[in-house]
């Protein structure tokens, strides 16, 4: 895990070492053990990096990095299955002197080109030159887990993993005004139409499971997508003891490899399905036999304080459970700092507690840290996203749609935090009614009008009235909204504010449940795999339910990392204060 920077330029003002350093300088805290620039001969392209020491700690792992005087890299992230890799490289004839995943990428480039992309099980964002064929290969993970930014202009072209390593070398900070009206009224963070699109002007990000080429003038030649998920792609009907088995094997592979590590390995553990079923499924596989360490927030007295669930898990297996008690105080006092890292605008303070979760892990000198997101977008967790269920199974199967309704009602009676009625009768209506009419239910119409009457947001209004983001109210099926949470929606956010959360404090966070190998497994399976009997994450549930405490692989109840107060700052509207505070 590192920061990586790089210009393509043939403007030698442009192009120099103290303008690479001045990129790494701005991201040192992605990678505080060590720093590397390198200029290639014909001084056109140049690579800068920091270091994160996980796998390989000595001086073989260093970047920029070099291979058959030909290849020059600089990468941000893992391949979990480089040992796999690596074996069969050898078996090709290709040799290493290192034992890091970085010179196994590149040899395993040399090997597939642009199709060695495919066989990475990893979280990933880098740069590769290749002087035989003069253009810089950039590529980013499957799910979008690592950052990679870039800017154009003037016949030379910036990256980082970062915005503020553009800002360093004078990439303007002018404001996406577009960006800024859908934050503003519609709050949202992303475009999930375009996730390239960021909340400045000329600023981009390049999409998950994309890769890009570079020529030496530094023209983007070619962009590509290289992995995607059909949805629509689903079985019928499976023998579910053989599915379950199939899960279990493949989350267990993920766990396994995400475990590999030359540094120390936690867990984060907020006591809900998924974060345990990480932690419990690491003391079931019995890994080195060591004593875990998880990492808790605690909301002492809150209505949705995890406490309890936290303690069954640690109650139930060999771990120190290690806690922090985030307050609104704590939170606030953050705030400035975090806002600094995460460079856009943010949802909710929720990542405020979070960030406070990966300093707690830092400061225990663990340096790499499981986490269970990933889980709640393509198995089902939102309640939200189980009327696709409902809507889906009504159109199949209407006597099988009456006795899911009536089991879930049933089960969750007594669910004070996540009630369907309201929801299912809002997700019909979606289904029926135009998005003009569903604005003015919802409240949209007047809603703008107030926006309007503020006299600074007036001419932002004017201008980008007709430039609302799409909004996805339904779908034909729950796969296809499954899709959309993973790969469009909720995700995205989430996986940026880990990032920038958890290398504010040089921490790696890994994600068991984003291995690609089981995230396509679950899309394939039938509807009834995900939701069940009253309950979301059916089949992780089942799979889980000899090896986590029941009282948490049956819960009712869906709560994230979810503080008092989590929508405003010192009683003032967070959205309101974040436009404020990052001058947009």
């Amino acid at each position: 895990m590192c920061g990586i920077a790089g210009i393509i330029s043939q403007n030698r003002e442009v192009l120099t070492y103290q303008q690479l350093k001045k990129m790494t300088d701005a991201i040192e805290h992605r990678g505080p053990d060590g720093e590397g620039q390198w200029i290639n001969d014909s001084n056109g392209v140049g690579l800068g990096h920091r270091r994160l020491s996980i796998i390989d700690l000595s001086d073989a792992g260093s970047q920029p990095m070099h291979y058959l005087d030909r290849y020059s890299i600089v990468f941000n992230g893992e391949i979990y299955n480089y040992i796999e890799i690596r074996e069969f490289l050898k078996t090709k004839g290709y040799t290493f002197v290192s034992d890091s995943d970085t010179e196994v990428l590149m040899a395993n480039f040399d090997y597939k080109g642009e199709r060695c992309l495919e066989d990475f099980d990893g979280m990933f964002a880098f740069a590769l030159w290749d002087k035989k064929e003069q253009v810089l290969f950039c590529a980013r993970d499957r799910f979008g887990e690592k950052p990679f930014f870039y800017h154009q202009s003037n016949n030379s072209f910036y990256f980082g993993s970062e915005m503020k390593a553009l800002w360093s070398v004078g990439v303007p900070k002018e404001t996406n005004n577009r960006m800024l009206f859908n934050y503003w009224h519609f709050g949202y963070i992303n475009n999930s139409n375009d996730l390239s699109e960021t909340f400045y002007k000329d600023i981009f990000l390049l999409e998950p499971s994309h890769y890009i080429i570079v020529d030496p003038n530094g023209k983007i030649i070619k962009k590509q997508k290289y992995w995607d998920i059909d949805y629509k792609n689903q079985l019928d009907t499976v023998d579910f003891n053989d599915v379950k088995d199939t899960f279990f094997r493949l989350f267990e592979t993920s766990i396994s490899r995400r475990l590999r590590s030359d540094v120390a390995v936690g867990t984060s553990l907020s006591g809900g399905l998924d974060s345990s079923s990480t932690v419990c499924m690491i003391n079931h596989m019995k890994v080195n036999n060591v004593e875990q360490k998880t990492f808790s927030a605690r909301f002492p007295n809150f209505i949705k304080d995890e406490s309890v669930y936290i303690d069954k898990v640690l109650n139930s297996v060999n771990a120190k459970g290690i806690s922090c008690f985030p307050t609104i105080e704590s939170m606030v006092s953050n705030v400035q700092e975090i806002i600094h890292h995460q460079e856009e605008p943010f949802g909710t303070l929720s990542i405020a507690a979070q960030y406070e979760v990966m300093k707690l892990a830092r400061d225990n000198n663990v340096i790499v840290l499981l986490d269970g997101q990933g889980a709640d977008e393509y198995l089902c967790g939102y309640h939200g996203l189980i009327d696709s269920f409902f809507i889906e199974l009504k159109k199949k199967d209407k006597k099988e749609y009456k006795r899911q309704l009536e089991i879930y009602k049933q089960v969750h009676a007594s669910n004070q935090i996540n009630s369907i009625s309201r929801r299912l009768r809002m997700s019909f209506l979606k289904e029926k009614l135009s998005d003009a009419q569903i604005d003015k239910l919802l409240g949209i119409k007047s809603g703008i009008d107030n926006f309007t009457k503020k006299d600074a947001k007036k001419d932002l209004y004017s201008q980008y009235k007709n430039e609302q983001f799409e909004r996805k109210y339904s779908a034909a099926s729950l796969n296809e909204m499954l899709y959309h949470a993973t790969f469009k929606g909720g995700l995205q956010e989430l996986l940026r504010y880990a990032d920038r959360n958890s290398m504010a404090h040089s921490l790696e966070v890994r994600l068991p449940f984003l291995s690609h190998e089981l995230v396509e497994f679950v899309f394939t399976l039938p509807s009834t795999c995900k939701v069940n009997n009253g309950f979301s994450k059916y089949i992780l549930r089942e799979a889980m339910n000899d090896v986590v405490p029941k009282d948490i692989v049956w819960r009712k109840d869906k709560i994230g990392y979810e503080p008092p107060n989590k929508n405003e700052v010192n009683g003032v509207p967070l959205k309101n204060y974040l436009i404020n505070a990052f001058k947009i």
